[in-house]
């Protein structure tokens, strides 16, 4: 080995020892060692950012601002809504909520088709009397195995696609892994649904929680606006709606005033409000479900003009507010931002909520546009819950969003866009309908891995010009000498596989994907499978929380220690190997 070899080797060295210890955030650990390089001069300096640019960085930027708008249009809320049931046995409700996010997974991010379902899982583990450990890793693996389907479903799929580009002169389009991925989805899904739940250990896991049943409601209006299909409805008539959603109906008012001796068979009327009580998410979920709206939401334009966000604050001492109603700070008129529910230890309030003397201690629920919420919030003195901002969907616009998504991937598939541009478009194109607003389009990209992709970049580019990747595919070759290339294909996959399960996914393909083209041609093979072959091994990491970001997400809502994810983990590796390798070497002969 040369003195760069020897170097850049190190240098990986140091980064994944960095990275498996998770001390020192990803980013900077991978942001660090580029400027290590580049101030030894193993990286010219003219090369150093180049990453920043580079089209795979640019992809998954994109597809991040598409899942947020498809969510901000309750277009993921309109396919999941059928999941939600508690009356399901344990094995169908796992077999239809993986099934429907490694559909979600396959067209947007993957973590956010987890964050949507995971709340609808921990909604139908509380009304089954159930451990959400049971059915959050099993959801977890299969939006991480949905992923593999299409190009835009996980970022090992992009940044392997952009490197055949750069090796080999074209790179993957949009279906290229699906054959291979739909084969490992499936047969994954299976495993997860009959099989795998079983070998969860929850006998130690907390079941739904049942704290107090008063903690984190709300008293919030729901306004019947013109054309509203509760027009005519009954209290009673939405009864039924309202258990399920868990929202209970405590009055009407009606012209400014609240009708006496509340009656469940009154008829709803064009401009009624209906006074709710729940928490927040619960209440959001029966307006739009009712066709309601939010009291004040007809002073933005309803919930299709604005790009509409719900806070949740606390009033202390010192608050503006404290000892004041909304109406008298006119807050809606003077800000835009309206009070529609306030919580206090549980109490229920006879007032209108608008009327309401705020108290310090009380939680307030606040709605106005996204970009104008946080200075509202610093004005009025109150304190907002960091883990309490809920977006609030604009279901009239899930038809155009898809819509929009649609044809940008129709025009780059027909090659009529290059995929970046095409993307690009489609975020242009919700920003001007305001299904995402310009501080989304910034805050729903995940700025520490985009660091870590485009630090990395050069890193593998500089391992690859030193000879390093070579090096390593020469002695993987060597150590199987006289193997058949499928065998040889298993070892990679396996190699990349463990990798990813300590190591962030993205930083694996990286590194794996020049190796798997150096052995190929070592011994004289198409690339096409050994790239493919890294592509799903490097997104199926199942055995660890760190591996990827789905199985970080659910270990606190699920309870999960570290070595819980090897029991239904390892034999779903074992099984993807097993099923890959004949379909990779099917679909992409050697």
């Amino acid at each position: 080995m040369d003195n760069s070899q020897i170097f850049l080797f190190a240098l990986f060295g140091a980064v994944f020892v960095l990275l498996i210890w998770g001390r020192i955030r990803y980013d900077l650990v991978a942001f660090g060692a580029l400027i290590i390089a580049v101030t030894a001069g193993y990286i010219p300096k003219d090369e150093a950012f180049s990453g920043f640019g580079h089209p795979a960085v640019v992809i998954i930027a994109l597809v991040l601002v598409v899942s947020r708008a498809l969510l901000n249009a309750g277009a993921v809320e309109m396919i999941a809504s059928v999941v939600l049931s508690g009356s399901r046995s344990l094995s169908a409700h796992i077999g239809i909520m993986a099934v429907v996010g490694a559909a979600l997974s396959a067209v947007i991010n993957n973590v956010a088709a987890l964050a949507i379902l995971m709340s609808l899982d921990l909604q139908a583990a509380e009304k089954a009397k159930r451990a959400a450990a049971s059915s959050l890793m099993p959801l977890s693996f299969a939006t991480i195995l949905g992923g593999m389907i299409t190009l835009i479903g996980t970022p090992p799929n992009i940044v392997i696609a952009q490197y055949r580009e750069r090796a080999l002169g074209e790179a993957y389009g949009m279906f290229d892994f699906s054959p291979v991925g739909l084969i490992c989805a499936i047969v994954g899904i299976a495993f997860v649904a009959l099989i795998g739940w079983r070998l969860i250990d929850v006998s130690d896991k907390a079941g739904p929680s049942g704290s107090d049943e008063n903690a984190d409601q709300f008293l919030a209006e729901g306004r019947v606006p013109e054309n509203s299909k509760s027009i005519g409805a009954t209290p009673r008539s939405l009864i039924d709606l309202g258990e399920e959603h868990d929202v209970a109906m405590l009055g009407i008012v009606r012209r400014g005033k609240r009708l006496a001796g509340f009656s469940r068979d009154e008829e709803l009327r064009k401009g009624d409000f209906l006074i709710l009580e729940g928490n927040p998410k619960s209440i959001e979920a029966f307006i739009g479900a009712a066709g309601l709206e939010f009291a004040g939401a007809e002073k933005h334009g309803g919930l299709t003009g604005k790009s509409l966000a719900l806070v949740e604050a606390i009033v202390p001492e010192t608050a503006r507010i404290n000892g004041r109603s909304a109406l008298d700070l006119k807050l809606l008129y003077r800000h835009g931002v309206t009070l529609i529910g306030v919580s206090r230890q549980g109490r229920k309030f006879r007032e209108r909520v608008r009327k309401l003397t705020i108290k310090a201690g009380d939680v307030l629920l606040l709605l106005g546009p996204v970009h104008r919420l946080p200075t509202v919030v610093d004005w009025l003195g109150v304190l907002p819950i960091a883990e309490k901002h809920h977006t609030v969907i604009q279901r009239g616009k899930a038809s155009l969003a898809i819509g929009i998504f649609a044809a940008a991937i129709a025009a780059s598939v027909a090659g009529l866009v290059y995929l970046p541009i095409a993307l690009a478009a489609c975020v242009g194109a919700y920003a001007v309908f305001n299904i995402v607003t310009p501080r989304e389009v910034y805050s729903s990209v995940e700025w520490p891995v985009i660091v870590l992709l485009a630090s990395l970049i050069p890193l593998g580019i500089a391992l690859e010009n030193s000879g390093g990747t070579k090096l390593i595919a020469e002695t993987i070759v060597a150590q199987t000498a006289g193997w058949p290339a499928w065998a040889i294909l298993t070892v990679l996959m396996v190699v990349t596989m463990t990798l990813s399960d300590f190591l962030n996914n993205v930083a694996t393909a990286l590194i794996a994907a020049p190796i798997a083209v150096d052995i190929a041609k070592a011994i004289e093979v198409s690339p096409d499978p050994f790239l493919m072959g890294v592509a799903v091994a490097a997104s199926c990491a199942f055995l660890t929380p760190i591996g990827h970001k789905n199985n970080t997400i659910i270990m606190g809502p699920g309870g999960y220690r570290f070595g819980d994810y090897w029991r239904m983990g390892l034999p779903l590796e074992i099984l993807i190997i097993t099923v890959s390798v004949p379909s990779i070497l099917l679909f992409w002969p050697l």
